[in-house]
This record gives C-alpha cells, structure tokens and sequence, in this order.
C-alpha cells in the first residue's frame, strides 16, 4: 500500500537541526490522521514509555560493562540501538505533550536545579 505522506515524512527526517518542539508536531500529526489521539492518554504513553525502555535494557541486559562509542558493536546492533532509544524518545515527548508540558524548558530549568543541588567544588 502506498503512503502519500511518507516521501514527507523522510524530507523532514532529513533535516539535521531536529528540535522537541518538531518532534512533538509531527508526533501529534501522526497520531492524528491515523485515529491514534485517541488512545495517547498520559497513563497510556506512560505505560508505552516504560515498555520501551524495557526494550532498551534488553539491548545492554547480557553485555557488561560497554565501551564508549561502542566500538565493537555491529552495525545491526546499533540500528537497534538507535530505534529503542528513538521510541523512549518519542514517547517522552507525547507524554510530555499531552501533559501540557514545554520539555525543553524543563530540561532547562532541571540543569539550573541541578547545578544548585551539585555545585562544582573549587
């Protein structure tokens, strides 16, 4: 079956400078014209978060300590990788959403908490 809105969908992709703020557009959009809004209650996107990010430990569950840049992954594995950490991404940020929650600002204003909790010792 062919997808009109896919060759769209793969131009947008394209586009390295990737905000939260376009993430979350076009998230909404997907959901929407497929009838999915519906079902993105926040007690649904969170119980679809942490399903993904039982996927993700999965990946790490059996190898040990990994080193940075994991260099001795194949490219299949860390396509996987990327495609785990995409859907908690994805749903972090629905969540977020339909919360009515600016992510990036609480990002922000959570490194700033941070850095007070756990100032640097000079």
């Amino acid at each position: 079956m062919e997808n009109p809105n896919y060759d769209r969908y793969v131009k947008k992709a394209n586009n390295k400078d990737v905000s939260l703020e376009d993430l979350r557009d076009r998230l909404a959009e997907f959901a929407q014209v497929r009838g999915w809004d519906q079902y993105h209650s926040p007690r649904n996107l969170l119980l679809a978060l942490v399903g993904e990010v039982g996927e993700l430990s999965e990946i790490f569950q059996w190898k040990g300590e990994v080193a940075r840049g994991l260099p001795n992954w194949s490219c299949d594995d860390k396509e996987h990788l990327e495609d785990e950490l995409s859907d908690v991404l994805l749903y972090l940020i629905q969540l977020a959403d339909v919360c009515g929650l600016d992510l990036g600002q609480a990002a922000l204003a959570k490194i700033v908490k941070n850095a007070r909790k756990y100032p640097v010792n000079s």
